[in-house]
């Protein structure tokens, strides 16, 4: 075994692999606590077929990615802000917008059923996904992030390693009737990822004092005639902030982040026991696209990333009965998220939507060019996801108990 080895699960190709192993594994009945129906896919992708339509009738969703979430009552909040002030040139602006992106995704773990954040600006209220996003743009706006009062639209090292849990439960609004699942985790969060952009200027303080934005530069200048493949901008941020990640699993010296071994997957070597997910890292790769190209680079080959392993997708093919536990107490029972079972589910996840993509495009007439994956989470299976939980439970919540640390869900 070498840390080449271990390295092949930071990929979003080693993803995609496993969780084709693993759906196999459970299409052959081979997982104890899994079972999979593949004739309820069709009724799925109608499903979600039905949502695109409604929610895009020119089916043209854009791409899944956080500032969908910074739009609130019609506004595009995030894109006000970046437009309030003058910016020396493009390469500053999107400095800001990957500060924004990184630290509003890392914060965007699962909030919990009971918060909510009532936005003094507009007075209005947000829950969930985009309520976190709200809360995290309000708390960036205000220079909470930045170490220089005289630039408040930044994230900074040194700012990120002075938050604690009390700063954060301010700027989120939490309290005893206003709980946030995973509050603290959060805050230490955001405090190894100061550490991280201390650790790596090679990285991330090539043009700036060190930042999340300056893997902007990066990427600016590995750009080959000004584009990216979506793969290499997500190994970058695997490689990057894999220091951030507590309590993960590492293989020979090697920070595995959101990957964990499964008793199923077996191989040749210790890597081909482990179901890379990498959830947060993709969807901040999703988000990290559009200000790549506001600044003039190109990311190319969207769809070798995958779909993302949370808990509406996951969701999805629960609530609709396409994955379905065999214990009937897995819906009582709080689950870690390195248990088999949730390992399991996820990885799954991220195989079906492989699997219903096509089925989806055929129901809407449009072809895989015109319609990626990026596309298909934001028109569809995301919201789907969402609103068969409302369906299924009152809170609208996961279908199981989820013992969140506020970094992975």
């Amino acid at each position: 075994m070498t840390q080449a080895d271990a390295r092949k699960l930071l990929s979003a190709a080693a993803v995609r692999t496993a969780a084709h192993r693993m759906l196999a594994v459970a299409h052959a009945d081979g997982l104890d606590d899994w079972r999979v129906d593949f004739d309820r896919l069709p009724a799925v992708a109608e499903f979600v077929s039905h949502i695109v339509r409604e929610r895009f009738p020119r089916l043209d969703p854009p791409p899944h990615a956080r500032w969908r979430h910074f739009v609130i009552g019609g506004r595009d909040l995030a894109r006000e802000l970046l437009a309030s002030r003058s910016w020396p040139d493009t390469a500053a602006r999107a400095r800001a917008a990957f500060d924004l992106a990184i630290t509003s995704v890392l914060l965007d773990a699962g909030a919990g059923p009971g918060w909510r954040y009532l936005d003094p600006l507009s007075g209005a209220t947000a829950t969930r996904s985009e309520g976190l996003a709200l809360a995290s743009l309000r708390w960036f706006a205000s220079g909470g992030l930045s170490d220089d009062p005289r630039d408040p639209l930044r994230a900074d090292a040194a700012a990120l390693l002075r938050i604690d849990a009390e700063t954060l439960h301010r700027a989120f609004q939490v309290g005893e009737a206003n709980p946030l699942a995973g509050a603290v985790g959060r805050a230490q969060l955001l405090n190894r990822l100061g550490k991280a952009l201390q650790a790596r200027p090679e990285l991330f303080a090539l043009a700036d004092a060190p930042r999340p934005g300056g893997l902007f530069d990066v990427l600016k200048s590995r750009a080959v005639h000004a584009a990216v493949p979506a793969g290499a901008v997500l190994e970058l941020l695997l490689d990057a902030l894999g220091s951030v990640w507590q309590g993960r699993p590492t293989l020979d010296g090697v920070a595995l982040g959101d990957c964990w071994p499964h008793p199923a997957l077996r191989g040749a070597t210790s890597s081909d026991g482990f179901a890379p997910l990498h959830k947060l890292s993709q969807w901040l790769t999703y988000s990290l696209i559009e200000p790549l190209q506001e600044a003039g680079i190109t990311v190319v080959q969207l769809d070798d990333l995958t779909g993302l392993a949370e808990y509406r997708n996951g969701g999805l093919f629960v609530d609709m009965n396409v994955l379905v536990p065999r214990a009937g107490d897995a819906w009582s029972r709080t689950h870690a998220v390195s248990d088999a079972f949730v390992v399991g589910w996820r990885s799954m996840t991220v195989a079906l939507i492989d699997r219903i993509a096509p089925l989806v495009r055929e129901r809407l007439g449009i072809g895989r060019d015109a319609f990626s994956l990026a596309k298909l989470l934001e028109g569809g299976t995301w919201e789907a996801g969402r609103r068969i939980a409302r369906e299924r439970r009152a809170d609208g919540g996961p279908p199981f108990q989820i013992l969140s640390d506020g970094t992975v869900f």
